[in-house]
């Protein structure tokens, strides 16, 4: 397992049980960066536990970013319920480290499979990893960024596009 996706879940198992959360120290250049980030907890089937990320950097650093992102994936997906001490034994951890979003003139400089993508109208703003599974196509996509923005599929939307460094 990656360092970054064991602080990950040393994180989650540390908070659901109330532990001293870990802190790497000193940091290594790697946890040092200021850079956004996603934690995504799977259970061993590989289905969706719990996914939560920022776009932008939001912490001084990528450790405290694994951090808090880790604790909010496991506690405050509004997709699931929170993770409960008992399942900690059944969840499998990654982390993607995201590049700065640049933007797109066009859906055709978009690859599902390489690009994370994000779409804005005004406040509303949704956001898709890359590599999801049967997300094949750029227009599945975008489509499902819409959905999570909602925003209309007539609506106007800026589009941003990035690629993430996972590690599992």
């Amino acid at each position: 397992m990656h360092p970054l996706a064991r602080l990950a879940k040393a994180t989650v198992e540390a908070y659901l049980t109330r532990a001293d959360l870990p802190y790497p120290n000193p940091l290594t250049p790697e946890l040092q960066e200021r850079a956004a980030a996603f934690v995504s907890l799977h259970l061993e089937d590989g289905s969706l536990r719990g996914c939560i990320g920022t776009f932008q950097p939001a912490q001084e650093n990528v450790a405290q970013e694994v951090v808090a992102n880790a604790i909010s994936a496991a506690t405050r997906d509004p997709r699931f319920w929170p993770v409960q001490a008992d399942e900690l034994p059944h969840l499998r951890y990654s982390v993607d480290i995201l590049s700065p979003p640049e933007p797109v003139s066009d859906p055709s400089q978009l690859d599902p499979k390489l690009y994370g993508l994000i779409v804005e109208n005004g406040a509303r703003r949704g956001l898709l990893l890359p590599d999801i599974p049967d997300v094949a196509t750029a227009e599945i996509q975008l489509a499902i960024c819409r959905q999570k923005a909602g925003i209309g599929p007539a609506e106007p939307v800026q589009i941003y596009r990035f690629t993430v460094r996972r590690y599992q």
